[in-house]
């Protein structure tokens, strides 16, 4: 099993994560509309911030999701796939960082949805 620590590492991790996403019944509604070649190197950056403290990312990305149809299945959802995809292929400090921050970005957004 392979640490978790370079940009590499993380477009590695989201795109097989987002594999999983697309495959999903539940989720994959949401993204099916996406243009893909914009979507994944924002989130390739947004990741590099998060977990290698990569300047430049600046999108709030609890106001980004506020406007979508959401619901605690699809945060569970979302957060299981994250976590068994980033478990599926790394270890270490900085992979549980991730599923850390993954469940508090899942929180913070559901937390703030009008329901």
């Amino acid at each position: 099993m392979k640490q978790l620590s370079t940009a590499e590492d993380i477009h590695q991790l989201v795109n097989a994560f987002y594999d999983k996403v697309l495959l999903d019944d539940l989720l994959s509604p949401f993204f099916t509309k996406l243009d893909f070649t914009a979507h994944l190197p924002k989130m390739e950056q947004f990741w590099r911030f998060a977990l290698l403290s990569e300047e430049g990312y600046t999108t709030n990305v609890t106001q980004k999701h506020l406007h979508m149809p959401l619901n605690q299945a699809h945060f569970e959802r979302w957060l299981a796939l994250f976590n068994q995809t980033v478990d599926e292929h790394f270890e270490g400090d900085l992979a549980q960082q991730a599923k850390q921050r993954a469940a508090l970005i899942g929180w913070t957004i559901n937390a703030k949805m009008d329901k």
